[in-house]
């Protein structure tokens, strides 16, 4: 008796030391609640994760007189060995982050056209333009012209041998523009990369691009609507990159239901609109609400009217109060108009990002009103195999897989980014994340998992993008929630999600809301790097705690990849190394998996066995996994177990 006591100890104390001291249960009062504002110097709260660095922008993309431009948001970013590619509005920073503690800026590469999201192959950079200002050269004029073959909307292709020096090789133009793209690679395929590209901007001019029609598929089958459009790069000829099929992922989908605003934000909106009316703007009813209305439609209206009586100039006084007089019918006219343009309501007419998995040869659609689940084998024609929408989700934003292909989690960008959806009022179900199982093509939804700190109305958040920290054996994700900072949060029990660390800032004003935050949380090698909007670029680093060992920060730290793009996950393979077999057994203490006796004893026979070498060593590691799995018939987490004898015997045959 006294025997298998001391070795319950001895597990106990081992597991304790591996852990690491406190975070086991999240600190109350949330200090998250109630930090200080402040664009650079905005208050800190962090639990279970440690800041490495902040890194402010490069002033090429930061206005120190207005905080929050709009022009100089930093977006998405992408990995190239010790490089970290981000986005901006605004053009394109390369970081250095061999030291991740000192960041080097190592290129801003200025060229407008929004958003800029980015990802990476060998050495090509593809860049996405969807903004009506961005031009083929980069020039920081713009484009002024309705029609102009100046415009790029579409696709940049770059060789970045010299990083420091971007080569344009070419662009592809889309009828849509690039508001996302997917770099897809096809095992199958070496000598191709295809690009899986999403546009949400209007359709273009056939005048500016022959072919493009905004057209109701049932009056035009060549529609730029209803389809994205997959771009094929043969990696000896990127300069031959063009567009290869355009697949209607969407056919046949009707309207999804939706939720409606939040309480606050219609009360917030009918006193914009009655402020608005009583100091002389121009409001209307859209579908029974009040709505301030659009000033170009206004400057048009009243341009109209001054035409129409043969006058030149500003309108005037008359033209204003004759417009006031028939808005209503105006704007009614126009709504109903673009109703019968439109046709029947129907689903969505195109992806906001998708992220391919071709190890499993899925991938996953967030469609604007649906998530779709697609059959990525044949990458030139991805095909719709699954579908879900959910009342509770406003925005379809982005998917994750889990490593093993057996979940699936979508996001909601409910309020556009821009928009506070973390207040103490708003509900967990919206602005979140769902979470589904995957058998086969059928997607079934088990729950939601969104930030449970409240952030204040002066701050944009919102589920965001993030992706999986490679742990052995447990599903964990990193997360961006613009200003609500980020989230690691564990979804291994699809049921239960929970938060397991985070770090957040104040709002970047207490008296306006400011766009900032993180727009994306990424592992990488080790660290997980944040694209921060208005503050540049955040390295963290993940501390031992209650919910995490040192074993599993270690084991994922094995993980090593050459390049990274998030929308297109890799199978996450751990080699064979002693610190994996320690991740499961700090895995199997943590929920009691296994008696602690035998924890103990295995442990004790792993570190016996790390001393030998040869034969001795291959035989003592052969031994304890058989030991293991003999332990697993009566084990309380038998599949752990007999994961745990698994990562044993990989390490009895890498034995030397």
């Amino acid at each position: 008796m006294k025997s298998r006591f001391l070795l319950a100890t001895l597990a106990l104390a081992a597991c304790a030391t591996s852990r690491g001291e406190g975070g086991a249960t999240a600190p109350s009062p949330d200090p998250r609640v109630g930090l200080r504002a402040g664009w650079m110097n905005a208050a800190e709260a962090a639990w279970n994760v440690r800041l490495v660095s902040t890194t402010p922008p490069s002033e090429h993309f930061m206005n120190r007189a207005n905080p929050g431009d709009f022009a100089l948001i930093n977006s998405d970013i992408s990995f190239s060995g010790n490089y970290v590619i981000q986005g901006n509005f605004s053009g394109v920073q390369v970081w250095d982050i061999a030291n991740p503690k000192r960041p080097v800026l190592h290129k801003a590469f200025v060229c407008p056209g929004s958003q800029s999201d980015v990802s990476v192959y060998r050495k090509l950079l593809f860049v996405s333009g969807e903004a009506l200002n961005g031009r083929i050269d980069c020039g920081t004029q713009g484009v002024s012209d309705t029609v102009s073959h100046d415009r790029l909307r579409g696709i940049r292709i770059f060789d970045i041998t010299d990083i420091a020096n971007p080569r344009s090789i070419t662009q592809v133009q889309t009828c849509r523009g690039s508001h996302t793209h997917t770099v897809v690679t096809a095992p199958g395929d070496p000598d191709n990369v295809y690009i899986y590209v999403s546009g949400s901007a209007p359709v273009r001019s056939p005048s500016e691009l022959p072919g493009c029609s905004a057209a109701p598929l049932d009056s035009n089958p060549n529609s730029a609507l209803f389809r994205i459009e997959v771009i094929q790069v043969p990696l000896a000829h990127p300069e031959q990159a063009h567009v290869v099929s355009s697949p209607r992922i969407f056919g046949d989908l009707g309207p999804p239901a939706r939720h409606g605003e939040a309480p606050e934000d219609i009360a917030a909106a009918q006193h914009a609109a009655d402020s608005a009316r009583a100091h002389g703007g121009f409001v209307a009813s859209f579908n029974g609400r009040d709505a301030i209305v659009f000033p170009g439609f206004i400057r048009d209206q009243l341009d109209s009217l001054m035409k129409a009586r043969g006058g030149s100039g500003a309108p005037s006084a008359a033209d204003t109060a004759t417009l006031r007089a028939n808005l209503q019918a105006l704007v009614t006219a126009r709504v109903e108009a673009n109703r019968r343009r439109q046709g029947p309501p129907t689903g969505p007419t195109q992806c906001h990002d998708i992220t391919v998995y071709p190890a499993i040869g899925l991938g996953g659609g967030a469609c604007g009103g649906y998530g779709l689940l697609l059959d990525i084998r044949d990458p030139k024609n991805p095909t719709r195999i699954g579908a879900a929408a959910d009342s509770n989700f406003s925005f379809w934003h982005s998917a994750t897989f889990n490593n093993d292909g057996s979940k699936i989690l979508f996001t909601d960008e409910w309020g556009g980014g821009l928009q506070p959806r973390c207040r103490v009022t708003d509900k967990p179900e919206w602005g979140a994340d769902a979470i589904f199982t995957l058998s086969g093509s059928t997607m079934t939804f088990q729950s939601y998992y969104k930030l449970p700190a409240p952030q204040t109305a002066n701050e944009n958040c919102v589920a965001h993008n993030g992706t999986l920290i490679p742990i052995p054996g447990r599903d964990i994700m990193a997360q961006g929630w613009y200003q609500g900072g980020i989230s690691v949060f564990e979804w291994t029990d699809p049921n239960h999600p929970r938060e397991i660390a985070y770090f957040d800032r104040g709002p970047m004003d207490s008296t306006k809301l400011l766009g900032a935050g993180s727009w994306s949380a990424y592992w990488y090698n080790g660290y997980i790097i944040s694209s921060e909007i208005a503050r540049g670029l955040d390295i963290f680093e993940l501390t031992p705690s209650g919910f995490l060992s040192q074993n599993e920060i270690d084991a994922a730290k094995l993980i090593h990849f050459d390049y990274l793009n998030a929308q297109d996950q890799q199978k996450l393979v751990w080699p064979a190394n002693p610190v994996v077999a320690r991740a499961y057994l700090d895995q199997l203490a943590r929920a009691n998996g296994l008696a602690m006796e035998k924890i103990a004893a295995a442990r004790q026979a792993l570190a016996r066995a790390e001393k030998l070498s040869g034969q001795a060593r291959k035989d003592a590691l052969a031994q304890l996994a058989a030991q293991l799995s003999g332990d697993a018939a009566g084990a309380a987490d038998a599949a752990k177990v007999r994961t745990l004898a698994a990562a044993v015997t990989d390490l009895a045959n890498a034995a030397r």
